[in-house]
């Protein structure tokens, strides 16, 4: 059973962060084609920090547990949900590259993009590898 759960869930989350990396592809996509706008501010994906919250948050435990003695209460601590982590665009205000005020760095992007690339790569190699297992272990 617990083999099962834990199969379930590496390729539940290989999945959301390969769809993830999608996105992040499209921003990045974005970045690039803005590059020369003035005033375009560079955005990014907020997904893999607030996973891996998510994630450590079902491993801590509270150092002090509360009783919660009517369904009104707020609880001192809840695990999160690392399902209910969604990717999320920001906006990059903090940095100017340019004169005219657009922060974007073709080269960074391009960095990030093939960094993007062989996440996703990984990822995909990742989920083979689950499958692969499995298939092992059923033949």
């Amino acid at each position: 059973m617990n083999i099962q759960n834990n199969f379930s869930k590496t390729i539940d989350i290989t999945h959301r962060a390969m769809d993830a990396s999608l996105i992040r592809r499209d921003v990045i996509a974005n970045n690039m084609a803005n590059a020369q706008v003035p005033n375009f501010k560079r955005s990014d994906l907020n997904f893999e920090s607030e996973l891996k919250r998510a994630l450590d948050s079902e491993k801590q435990k509270p150092a002090l547990e509360l009783t919660l003695t009517d369904s009104k209460h707020i609880p001192n601590w809840r695990a999160r949900n690392y399902q209910d982590v969604q990717p999320r665009r920001v906006l990059d205000y903090t940095s100017t590259y340019n004169n005219n005020g657009n922060n974007v760095d073709p080269e960074q992007e391009v960095m990030l993009a093939l960094e993007n690339q062989l996440m996703y790569t990984l990822l995909a190699q990742a989920q083979s590898f689950e499958f692969n297992q499995i298939s092992m272990v059923l033949r």
